[in-house]
């Protein structure tokens, strides 16, 4: 599989930003519809996909360098000095960020980006197989009327992921114009001074994490049905459930192969794994080792 159609992919991007005091938040598209009902399946699955997110959430937090994040609000602290035309004290708080992340570049040399912020963004589409094709077919229609706006604001809602935004000093430039922005103060060059300082604010490197909610609900619906699968003399409810498991896994794949998560091509063997799931499962029999070549084939999702 081409490794922008995975589970998780990364774009790094030089962006400004706002650093609002905003970590983790769900996104609100324009709804194809009202959210549609899940099968129990699905539903017996979501307080392990909150889970996982919540973990990959923490493991991201843990990542963040605390030591450059002072070097944030000493800039702060430098355009409200000069704010309040106290210009040593800008000056003092520049040299405090500047020494912050020097001693950062004395210890790892070849760093390039400082951590020192993770968002997380959820979209969450709960919608049929159908009614996702439905709307697909509206965008395509309304594209090639040349309703691009209305097609675009449709467009919104054809996504079901967890996006991990991370925000980061970049380490070759930042020191340097602190540096240049000193020289400004010297100069009473203030207003120009607070212009830069606002700059270096609103402009971070944003690396993006994608993580399409359809294939760990399939994951975990993998999950459940190999713990079915490997219990001898289940009872009729048990294998319904086995059924109803493999059966919401394979239609989570289909959903994250119609919004452009997976290929259909590439995903092949993974609904071929499905199928033979279905016959080995099927009347009460049971074993061990079924389910580990599909859980290999949905993890590289994630490579």
């Amino acid at each position: 599989m081409d490794s922008q159609n995975r589970t998780a992919w990364r774009v790094a991007t030089l962006v400004a930003v706002l650093l609002i005091p905003l970590h983790t938040y769900a996104a609100h598209p324009a709804p194809l519809a009202k959210a549609e009902p899940q099968p129990p399946a699905s539903q017996a699955v979501q307080p392990q996909v909150d889970k996982r997110t919540a973990d990959t959430t923490q493991q991201k937090q843990r990542e963040l360098m605390t030591e450059a994040q002072p070097a944030i609000t000493e800039t702060e602290n430098a355009l409200k000095a000069l704010d309040e035309k106290r210009n040593r004290d800008a000056l003092a708080a520049l040299a405090t960020a500047t020494g912050k992340l020097e001693l950062i570049l004395a210890r790892s040399p070849k760093l390039a980006l400082a951590p020192v912020r993770t968002d997380v963004l959820t979209h969450d589409l709960l919608a049929k197989n159908d009614t996702v094709k439905a709307a697909i077919k509206d965008v395509r229609d309304l594209l090639r009327d040349g309703e691009v706006q209305k097609a675009r604001q449709l467009m919104q809602g054809l996504a079901s992921e967890v996006e991990f935004r991370t925000f980061s000093i970049p380490l070759e430039t930042y020191p340097a114009a602190i540096k240049a922005i000193t020289p400004l103060i010297d100069a009473g060059k203030v207003e120009e001074a607070k212009t830069e300082l606002r700059t270096m604010l609103n402009t971070l490197v944003v690396t993006t994490e994608v993580v399409p909610l359809p294939t760990l609900r399939a994951e975990e619906q993998i999950k459940a049905a190999q713990a079915l699968a490997e219990k001898a003399n289940r009872s009729k409810e048990e294998n319904d459930k086995l059924a109803q498991s493999i059966a919401a896994a394979r239609d989570q794949l289909k959903i994250a192969e119609l919004l452009g998560y997976g290929d259909k091509k590439d995903d092949k063997p993974t609904y071929q794994q499905i199928d033979d799931l279905d016959k080995k499962t099927a009347g009460g029999k049971w074993g061990k080792g079924w389910f580990e070549k599909i859980r290999q084939q949905l993890a590289a999702w994630r490579a």
